[in-house]
């Protein structure tokens, strides 16, 4: 099978990118051909004779959340993204021509590729199926988080709440940007451009059904790893210690996860960088208290091995309804338990005294007391530990999601012939 893989990065970064790389490899592996089709960056990995075309950058963000300054051309570029880019339709619809493909797999398309793009793949009768990492269609901020605390207005028919609460960057223009985008995509009708989605979790598919994409749409399957196993020659073992990586965001639960920490006084060490001041907050609060938390910056993964090869415990603070962490089967992958916010799809995959621990969320003290929990028995911290390493070889394994994955994109091929 000849399946293209739509993304707006081509170089490794964050979650959705590390899912990117990891299924071409898969899908190779088995025999299928797939190809590429991006924006330009400096830091893209070679993508050969496709390249050619990739859309123009117009911007230089690497996480999710990096604010950028744009010049006006550009901001018109990325203006016209957001909403509907002749641009993107005109240069997808060259690289259907010229691949050939028999599926379209989208990982993201909005605001930095375009919705125009579904229509090429309409015309030409190929199946389009986007695998969801977030909450982009029903929400402007793509969040379900605004201010603080979660918020599902938009989804429950209040969607001027989103320009009132400025919740895209703290920025009224910007939200009313965003709100007119998915308003213009509700007109178009979108979402029934897709014929079929992904969805890593039961509890996000949930959500979309809410939304009102219909059932037989969406496909639960759930996300794997595919990396180093077990591998504690390099492990840092020189004191216990906890581990959170991820973004450094307000919405991952950072001021609770730093305050629980402070609470406890066990070593905490944090992979990650921030897209605004958060990191800087957050050492200000930290200057003059008694702790051993550690800020290390970003790493990539395989620098990041032996810190989840001498852990503890991995923490996922979320506040948030986090999608399906990367963290949490990094974790278990080397047979670490979770302490995890007892909210959303990570009661899915943290159950509370078998695969890890699970607290209240946003409730430091909570937090703390589980933290002291693990710390205090080897016994169990070994047990969920070993738990979790099981569940990577069943429910998370590589294999599973591919054979779930090429069953959905050969009965949608079937259906197309």
């Amino acid at each position: 099978m000849r399946i293209a893989l739509v993304h707006y990065r081509f170089f490794p970064g964050d979650g959705p990118e590390r899912y990117f790389f990891n299924i071409k490899e898969i899908l190779e592996k088995n025999g299928h051909v797939t190809a590429p089709f991006s924006i330009k960056n400096s830091r893209n990995l070679p993508a050969g004779e496709y390249e050619r075309f990739f859309l123009d950058g117009v911007d230089d963000e690497v996480h999710y959340g990096d604010k950028t300054t744009l010049g006006p051309a550009k901001a018109i570029k990325s203006l016209t993204r957001m909403f509907w880019s002749a641009e993107a339709r005109r240069k997808f619809g060259e690289f259907l021509d010229y691949f050939k493909p028999d599926v379209v797999y989208i990982m993201q398309y909005h605001n930095k590729i375009s919705p125009s793009i579904l229509g090429e793949a309409r015309r030409r009768n190929i199946p389009v199926v986007h695998r969801i990492s977030d909450f982009q269609y029903m929400c402007p901020n793509a969040l379900l988080f605004t201010n603080g605390h979660l918020c599902e207005e938009c989804l429950s028919g209040k969607s001027i709440r989103c320009i009132t609460n400025k919740c895209v960057h703290g920025s009224t223009v910007m939200s009313a940007m965003k709100l007119g985008a998915k308003k213009l995509h509700d007109a178009m009708h979108v979402k029934d451009k897709i014929d079929a989605f992904v969805v890593p979790s039961a509890f996000t598919l949930g959500k979309l059904r809410q939304y009102g994409i219909a059932q037989e749409k969406l496909h639960h399957i759930p996300t794997f790893y595919n990396g180093t196993r077990h591998n504690n020659n390099d492990a840092h073992t020189e004191e216990p210690y906890f581990l959170y990586i991820g973004r450094i965001a307000e919405q991952k639960g950072m001021w609770t996860l730093v305050k629980a920490f402070a609470k406890c006084g066990l070593p905490l060490k944090i992979i990650g960088t921030s897209a605004d001041d958060l990191e800087k907050r957050l050492g200000q609060y930290l200057a003059g208290r008694e702790h051993r938390i550690e800020f290390m910056g970003f790493m990539p993964f395989d620098k990041m091995v032996p810190w989840i090869s001498g852990c503890t415990a991995a923490i996922v603070p979320s506040e948030w309804y986090d999608n399906f962490p990367n963290t949490i089967l990094e974790s278990f992958a080397f047979g670490k338990p979770v302490i995890a916010s007892r909210l959303g799809s990570l009661l899915e995959t943290v159950e509370d005294g078998v695969t890890g621990l699970t607290f209240t969320p946003g409730d430091a003290d909570s937090l703390a007391e589980a933290v002291k929990r693990m710390a205090s028995s080897a016994e169990l911290a070994a047990t969920t530990g070993e738990n979790a390493s099981q569940r990577i070889d069943t429910i998370y394994s590589p294999q599973s999601h591919y054979e779930k994955l090429i069953e959905l994109f050969n009965s949608l091929v079937d259906k197309k012939s």
